[in-house]
């Protein structure tokens, strides 16, 4: 499935609901925290190991930041695919493989 193909079932399952009032930037941040935040509770006490055995729950919380993140983005106009593809080329520059000799 492609980004735009993505979006346009998030929004779909959003404007079913009559969400999109409650799905400003503002919120979509704050909701973006907040799913990050239970992704972490999934590690919380436990070592990392233990944490991935639990996959179902991994998966629900990373498509829930990813679902929030995707709904911010279309708001504010930026494709997906361009703003990663910018963001890895400054970070290729900002953090540029050392050579070792």
């Amino acid at each position: 499935m492609s980004t735009k193909e993505t979006m346009s079932k998030i929004n779909a399952f959003r404007d079913a609901r009559n969400w999109r009032k409650a799905h400003n930037e503002k919120d979509l941040a704050l909701s973006i925290s907040l799913e990050a935040n239970e992704l972490l509770e999934i590690y919380q006490w436990k070592t990392a190991e233990e944490g991935n055995l639990d996959r179902e729950h991994l998966k629900e919380e990373i498509a829930d930041v990813l679902i929030y993140s995707y709904m911010m983005a279309d708001n504010l106009g930026f494709d997906v695919d361009e703003i990663i593809a910018e963001k890895l080329v400054k970070n290729g520059i900002k953090y540029p493989i050392k050579e070792t000799n």
